[in-house]
């Protein structure tokens, strides 16, 4: 990579994490795209972005589409934009090329959710009598009161909590706070692994964070879908279950309730209705399979 696209993609990313507030996972995904771009511009001779125009990008999109699926070819358009406004913006190029390219089509896959009957099967999964299963039923009460994103919940702190007026803070993308009801039986729970289960597994040792280990440190993201995959099985669940699944589950579920779009949006921490109301077509195929099911004229 030359010296110039070195600089623009530390400029970039620079803008990003500090104007934009985009994550460390946002920010990694963001940099492989543009890696991978200048890779190709420097094959091809180009020491200069002045010299790239929309032909230029229609050629690398067309190489890209050879070797990627659609959702990451629609990601790396994406990140071209952002950076071709950013760069229009500080004035590196005159115009934006990136405004004339179009968008692959893209059917939003329905999430796969979980029946109410397999989600107690899976918070009933573990053995209260120790810490652990303590802690545990804890943590999946709370991920299903709350359908917190797994990244949410292993960053939970005790302050985040407030168990009396029923609510927790968290920090969600774009580092936007949310409020988020806990529900009196996740409550239960949590209490419950506070009084009892927390304090054995610290072992006089102290932590800022809601959910800890044996040794005393936070839950990584792999410990909780190793541990969500582990009571699954347990619990006789074939499907294959993730964190994920349990957020899917706790939107469609309040939606088949009643519950509002609106609220629901505001719950998950979605930017855009639109991510929302993916789980009404959830709700939608419900209602159509109890249909067959019950109706004598199916």
């Amino acid at each position: 990579m030359n010296s110039e696209f070195e600089r623009l993609l530390e400029e970039f990313s620079l803008y990003l994490r500090i104007e934009k507030g985009l994550s460390p996972n946002t920010l990694e995904a963001y940099t492989a795209d543009l890696i991978r771009f200048f890779d190709y511009l420097d094959s091809k001779g180009y020491k200069s972005l002045s010299s790239v125009g929309i032909e230029e990008l229609l050629a690398y999109n067309s190489w890209l589409s050879k070797g990627l699926s659609r959702s990451s070819l629609t990601r790396n358009l994406s990140t071209l934009r952002s950076f071709f406004r950013f760069l229009k913006s500080k004035g590196v190029i005159s115009w934006n090329p990136t405004r004339f390219l179009d968008s692959p089509r893209l059917k939003r896959p329905i999430p796969e959710t979980m029946t109410i009957e397999e989600v107690e099967a899976l918070i009933n999964a573990p053995d209260t009598i120790t810490p652990q299963g303590l802690r545990d039923r804890a943590l999946l009460e709370l991920m299903y009161a709350t359908g917190l994103r797994i990244s949410e919940l292993v960053g939970l702190r005790l302050l985040d909590l407030n168990l009396d007026a029923g609510f927790l803070r968290t920090v969600g993308k774009g580092s936007k706070e949310r409020v988020v009801p806990i529900g009196e039986v996740a409550i239960h729970w949590i209490m419950e692994y506070l009084k009892g289960s927390r304090p054995s597994l610290l072992k006089g040792r102290e932590s800022p964070f809601l959910f800890v280990t044996q040794r005393g440190g936070p839950f990584t993201r792999q410990g909780v879908f190793k541990l969500i995959g582990a009571y699954a099985q347990k619990a006789g669940i074939r499907k294959r279950i993730s964190p994920h699944t349990l957020r899917h589950s706790f939107a469609s579920h309040l939606l088949m309730g009643g519950a509002d779009l609106r609220a629901v949006q505001m719950m998950l921490g979605h930017a855009d209705i639109g991510t929302t109301q993916i789980y009404t077509h959830v709700t939608k195929s419900h209602l159509v399979e109890t249909h067959k099911k019950y109706h004598p004229r199916p």
